[in-house]
């Protein structure tokens, strides 16, 4: 019985071919019965180590890698998945990159860009942050014990800016073995050792020594405790006198009555604080050009380059008695140390470490006493202009002496009446001092 359609009976060789048997190789049929379809999607290529587990990515579906044929139970639960995707974790070939159905997942390039401006800003604020903290705290360490209100009659300001500073022989704070190791003396209360004015202006600064045994008036003032006024009656006194009277409002107060030149600012330093401020920055070094001894300042020098510590600065600032000019002499010393103090201190070495510049600015700011509108960007102004002194456009001098009187200093009216018109009008200082 045939059992094709007749549309597909017929002889079978015909259509088929001769077979193996044919000398002739077998041709092309055409068979208009089939149709061809499209081939399906290429599936991809599965791993060497994968196959035979078809069945567990695939669902077990036949022919695809070596599953096992139709009908073939492999044991695993078709249709599920196995393994993870990009953030499967469990299975054969499952985790992070691992496996077929896995893939490799970059890390994110650094940015470092962000991170050098996080890093810039939290500088940035980490030294805001110890700027201000160390500005209080300084502020805070500053004694704004003199009144400036309370001088009467004062004279026009002028350009620039004025400072008085005095270096007093208080021993405030001073040990019995301090004051015999500086030999200070244990002498009550507080005289001026040394005066000087400072002109800050845009000529360059410029430093004037007041001997402490210039000849000058007192003038009529107001108590700076009693608040009792004192009638002027020309009484002429050695400069350190008017200090001893009433303390650095009356010295004010002279200085402005008998020079006519306004004072801004008052700084005072004692002893003690003197000595501990030059220890704190290492010592100075100074030149000393011939070498000189004094007793009473306990002073034993060699001519020289050397390096002064607290105890042997104190004892240079301070003789007197050692040289010719005694007084003159001595306040060009004081000249020639405070410059180098102050240039030895505003260094990069002393400034950008912290060990070294809190303990000198604990020691100068314990001990200087200032008036009460004092800032500390005026007083670190003030240090910088007397670090320019010896350097630049910067001047030095002794007040303009004509005589002596009776053991006093007298000024030179004229010369020092043209200093201080050149300092109130902001002038380069032609005047020659003594």
């Amino acid at each position: 019985m045939n059992d094709w359609p007749d549309r597909r009976t017929g002889d079978r060789s015909e259509r088929y071919g001769r077979g193996s048997a044919s000398p002739q190789p077998e041709g092309a049929q055409a068979m208009p019965h089939i149709q061809r379809r499209p081939a399906p999607p290429q599936r991809p290529t599965v791993p060497p180590q994968s196959q035979g587990y078809d069945d567990r990515y695939q669902g077990g579906q036949p022919g695809y890698g070596n599953s096992p044929e139709p009908g073939h139970d492999s044991g695993y639960n078709t249709g599920q998945v196995y393994g993870g995707g990009a953030g499967g974790g469990g299975g054969r070939g499952g985790g992070r990159g691992g496996g077929d159905a896995g893939y490799v997942q970059g890390r994110p390039p650094v940015d470092w860009r962000r991170r050098i401006k996080l890093g810039a800003l939290t500088l940035v604020v980490v030294l805001l942050v110890v700027s201000v903290s160390t500005y209080f705290w300084a502020d805070g360490k500053l004694k704004r014990e003199v009144d400036l209100a309370k001088v009467i009659e004062r004279p026009e300001a002028g350009d620039g800016t004025n400072y008085l500073i005095v270096g007093s022989d208080s021993r405030e704070g001073m040990s019995a073995e301090d004051k015999k190791r500086l030999r200070t003396g244990s002498a009550e209360g507080k005289r001026t050792d040394s005066m000087m004015i400072l002109h800050d202006g845009s000529n360059g600064p410029t430093l004037v020594s007041l001997p402490r045994d210039s000849q000058v008036e007192i003038p009529s003032f107001k108590g700076s405790e009693s608040g009792k006024m004192f009638q002027g009656t020309g009484r002429q006194v050695k400069l350190n006198a008017a200090y001893a009277e009433d303390g650095p409002e009356l010295l004010v107060r002279t200085v402005e009555f008998n020079t006519g030149l306004r004072i801004d600012h008052y700084v005072e330093i004692g002893f003690g604080g003197f000595a501990q401020i030059v220890d704190a920055i290492g010592g100075v070094e100074m030149d000393i050009p011939e070498a000189f001894k004094d007793k009473k300042s306990g002073a034993d020098f060699q001519a020289g380059k050397q390096t002064l510590n607290g105890e042997q600065s104190l004892a240079f600032v301070r003789t007197r008695y050692a040289f010719a000019g005694s007084d003159l002499d001595r306040t060009k010393n004081q000249q020639k140390f405070l410059a180098a103090l102050a240039s030895q201190t505003a260094t990069p070495s002393t400034v950008l470490n912290p060990f070294k510049l809190y303990p000198t600015m604990g020691a100068g700011l314990d001990t200087l006493i200032v008036d009460k509108d004092m800032s500390l960007w005026s007083l670190a102004n003030m240090f910088f202009a007397m670090k320019g002194v010896t350097g630049g456009d910067g001047t030095s001098m002794n007040m303009p002496i004509s005589g002596s009187s009776g053991g006093n200093l007298v000024w030179d009216k004229a010369k020092v009446k043209q200093l201080v018109q050149q300092l109130k009008n902001d002038e380069k200082v032609t005047v020659k001092g003594n």
